[in-house]
């Protein structure tokens, strides 16, 4: 039986996972169809029946990313016991996520799409967006510990989450830019100080 006009068979999942590789690793708009297709083994026509577009395809690379390369740090912030040991195993096991070797270096939901222009601004609020989830969630570890009274009352744990997501941010652009994993480790050191000084109150 002739099976000219069969679509060509593919491992999507592998090819998802290629992909996320190579958005992690360029960006979104500095990644090209040719870029894809080349990783994920596969032509544009079947790229397009599969993923339907390029944001499309990124939002499910991110999607898996979210899934497997952060969900790590994600468990150890609800799992802790302690609020501080949650903020800081967040931080320590980002660092080390950040920092593996045979995969881009840093957060990709930080750094794939930091630079898209107004045409693909739906990108850039996507992943503006999956940063906000990462907040939120620092944010009701925060005040679970404020209603607890493990944090001083009258903590303002709105700014704390602001601080502790910007160290979080800085981490992984710091490991993008070479900082070795001890370096990295040395800053949770210091970010960590804030913690254990007294919590900034409400102003």
């Amino acid at each position: 039986m002739s099976t000219r006009g069969r679509p060509r068979t593919f491992d999507r999942d592998a090819a998802l996972h290629a992909a996320m590789v190579v958005f992690w690793e360029h960006g979104f708009e500095a990644t090209s169809m040719s870029d894809l297709t080349k990783a994920m083994g596969i032509n544009s026509p079947s790229l397009y029946a599969a993923f339907k577009s390029k944001e499309e395809l990124f939002r499910e690379t991110v999607e898996l990313y979210e899934n497997t390369e952060a969900e790590a740090p994600h468990r150890a912030l609800i799992e802790e016991p302690t609020a501080r040991g949650a903020v800081e195993a967040l931080l320590r096991e980002s660092v080390v996520r950040f920092t593996m070797e045979g995969r881009p270096s840093g957060c990709m939901i930080v750094l794939a799409a930091t630079n898209c222009t107004s045409e693909h601004e739906t990108v850039r609020d996507f992943v503006m967006r999956c940063r906000r989830r990462t907040e939120a969630a620092i944010r009701t570890r925060l005040d679970r510990a404020a209603d607890d009274g493990e944090l001083p009352q009258g903590t303002d744990t709105h700014r704390l989450t602001k601080f502790y997501a910007t160290v979080l941010n800085g981490l992984s652009v710091q490991a993008r830019d070479g900082a070795p994993r001890e370096e990295l480790n040395s800053i949770v050191d210091m970010a960590m100080t804030a913690w254990d000084g007294r919590p900034v109150p409400v102003p």
